[in-house]
């Protein structure tokens, strides 16, 4: 019987050299899954780690505890239990598989006390934090981590029992939970909550994606050296506070999504999995492949089925017990390529097929989606990466790795580049415009002007490049100072213009919409441990006094304008006009009419585009007074077509527009 060409082969024909390792990875995914599932017969069954391994309450009201230590001789628990001593009791025995067991009756262990695991092997022992473990604490005086017993004598109990994200578009909110207050310090899931989630949805965001949610040992990463997979950072509150926040956020129809990092791992070997049995390679590689090259950390080794087994219940664990929509997979570049797509160019395709291609990363990639997505069919995937694979957002049925989405990396670099290396004038509306929609057309994007990573000490946001030093200066209200004036203008079309060529969904990370000032570094030697930096002054958006409430404003109402469209990604963009010496761009997405005057000097009288006969109105402005523009466009006037039997059989007519320099609108063909 012959084989049917998968359907991403079949409909790019540039892919038909490459058949053999698209259809390898394919059928490697296949037969990896049913490996996994021959005896449970689902992913669903299958990712159930967490329910056996850590730390459980046994049907009796005692306790049962298990950790896979293959390399192990002795563990035994210790903590507040035992004096910190170890205890016979509390010794573990050893089981098949390398897994080790112990129970304990109801009394022995009690809700909040701390413990650890004394592991001895061949040559040495040391404490350890069980991989399994779902609550670890950092002592504040030490600044040593610990596992936490969390056994509440009440379970949540959630308000929203059934949500379904809304996707028509998705509009993301990108934050982190202890830099999102205004005082200096850590933020709380509660400050959160009560907070920045009502301005969130007064913003009109319908998802939030959040970072750092797995525990790490050092702050300052972002989250992205992640020690203990299971457990929800403690230093912003407990998991009912967690747990209470995204029942919040269902409540108010927001999605959330999760920052998840499963492309490598903290080195530490006291907090982490690093020799947590004393052997290196229990969930590493133990080669020159083990440490990451780039990011002083620890690379998984995807070629064993007790990882995928860690990292497919991981996956489920964060959607059965927090009710998190879905995922933004960190670092996926890293885990496509075997030399983490570092040095290496991707100009064509024979760049992703020459040898280089992680197999055992990307079945597992393919198995955490195909398992997310069985799991709730409405879940959201998006995966960082810049390479370009093709077939990552596209379903495992036509060929692909299964993601929902991918990051438009490509746009933010953009952005820089541009307002790092070309003059107002130089902007060409033929670049922004191919720039924007430069992507495969069976793949949904999320495209950002920048997230938190234009953000850091060492790069600059988009304000700070527009506008500098003269921030702090020139943003009352009433100021006229040219820079800003440059600087409010072009950041509200940059953000307009990414926003309305979307082909999936838009993100933003949180402040940046209203020019949020200077850069995040988190507590730090370098700082002097301080946290001036790391954190959001919403106070300074709330100010009627200052110029940032004008972006504020903006953001608003083009996130309005496109998520009161239906399935506004799904629109053709169809594009009228563009003139590179004019600086002119104009682009239909369904009744609504986006033109962009890029140029810094000419303003345009009568200028003539052709559109779809009709009358139209302005919707939106860049202009408005309440926007920080100069109100040079008279919205109450209505616009008809003017009829040339020239391009009459094409359903085109002349629209003549005033186009103010330095500014955009949105009209509506009514």
């Amino acid at each position: 019987m012959r084989k049917k060409t998968l359907p991403i082969i079949k409909n790019d024909p540039w892919l038909r050299p490459f058949a053999g390792a698209i259809e390898g990875r394919h059928e490697d995914a296949i037969r990896k899954e049913a490996e996994l599932t021959g005896e449970c017969g689902s992913l669903t069954e299958l990712a159930n780690a967490h329910r056996y391994y850590g730390l459980h309450r046994a049907r009796n009201g005692g306790w049962t505890f298990r950790e896979w230590a293959p390399n192990a001789t002795s563990i035994t628990l210790i903590g507040d239990f035992s004096g910190w001593k170890p205890r016979e009791e509390f010794r573990l025995t050893h089981g098949a598989d390398g897994v080790w067991e112990g129970s304990f009756p109801p009394d022995a262990i009690t809700h909040g006390q701390y413990y650890k695991m004394l592991v001895k092997w061949p040559g040495g022992e040391g404490e350890r934090i069980p991989a399994y473990a779902t609550r670890v604490v950092q002592d504040p005086e030490t600044h040593l981590f610990s596992a936490q017993v969390w056994s509440p004598a009440r379970a949540y109990r959630w308000k929203t029992k059934y949500f379904k994200p809304e996707t028509s578009p998705l509009l993301i909110y990108e934050c982190h939970i202890g830099m999102a207050q205004e005082r200096e310090g850590v933020g709380s899931y509660e400050e959160f909550r009560l907070n920045v989630l009502p301005r969130i949805a007064a913003d009109g965001y319908n998802a939030i994606q959040i970072m750092a949610i797995q525990e790490h040992p050092y702050y300052g990463s972002f989250g992205y050296h992640v020690s203990s997979f299971f457990a929800a950072s403690s230093r912003f509150g407990t998991p009912e506070e967690l747990k209470a926040l995204i029942d919040d956020a269902h409540s108010r129809g927001i999605a959330v999504i999760m920052d998840i990092v499963h492309s490598h791992a903290v080195k530490n070997e006291n907090e982490g999995l690093g020799r947590l049995d004393g052997s290196p390679d229990l969930y590493f590689y133990s080669d020159g492949r083990r440490e990451h090259p780039a990011w002083d950390s620890l690379c998984f080794d995807y070629g064993k089925n007790e990882v995928l087994h860690f990292l497919l219940s991981n996956c489920k664990y964060w959607m059965e017990e927090y009710s998190f929509d879905g995922f933004r997979f960190d670092g996926v570049t890293s885990m496509l390529y075997l030399n983490h797509g570092l040095g290496q160019d991707f100009g064509s395709y024979a760049d992703y097929y020459n040898g280089n291609q992680d197999t055992n990363a990307i079945t597992y990639l393919t198995l955490a989606n195909r398992l997310i997505h069985e799991i709730n069919p409405n879940a959201i995937t998006i995966a960082e990466e810049m390479s370009g694979m093709p077939g990552l957002a596209l379903p495992f049925g036509k060929g692909g790795i299964g993601f929902d989405y991918r990051m438009a990396m490509g746009i933010p670099d953009y952005w820089i580049k541009t307002l790092k290396e070309r003059k107002d004038e130089d902007w060409h509306p033929t670049s922004i415009y191919w720039e924007l929609t430069n992507r495969r057309a069976d793949e949904k994007t999320i495209s950002y002007v920048e997230s938190h990573d234009q953000a850091l000490v060492g790069d600059k946001t988009v304000i700070f490049r527009l506008i500098d030093e003269k921030m702090y200066w020139h943003m009352t209200v009433g100021d006229d100072d040219m820079t800003v004036a440059r600087g409010i203008a072009l950041h509200k079309m940059i953000r307009l213009v990414t926003l309305a060529t979307i082909n999936g969904g838009y993100l933003n990370f949180m402040g940046n919409e209203w020019g949020h000032p200077e850069w995040i570094d988190f507590p730090r030697e370098g700082n002097g441990w301080s946290y001036k930096y790391a954190r959001r002054q919403w106070s300074l958006a709330d100010r009627e006094d200052l110029q940032y409430r004008y972006l504020n404003a903006f953001d608003n109402a083009m996130i309005g304008i496109v998520s009161g469209v239906r399935n506004f990604q799904k629109k053709p963009l169809e594009k009228l006009w563009e003139k590179d010496d004019d600086q002119i761009l104009a682009f239909m997405r369904g009744k609504l009419l986006f033109v962009f005057n890029f140029n810094p000097f000419r303003s345009f009288s009568d200028y003539g585009i052709l559109a779809p006969a009709g009358k139209y109105r302005t919707v939106l402005s860049t202009d408005r007074p309440e926007y920080g523009g100069f109100g040079n466009i008279d919205e109450s006037v209505k616009h008809l077509t003017v009829h040339d039997p020239l391009y009459a059989p094409a359903g085109k007519e002349w629209l003549r527009l005033y186009l103010p320099a330095r500014s955009a609108q949105v009209l509506k063909l009514i």
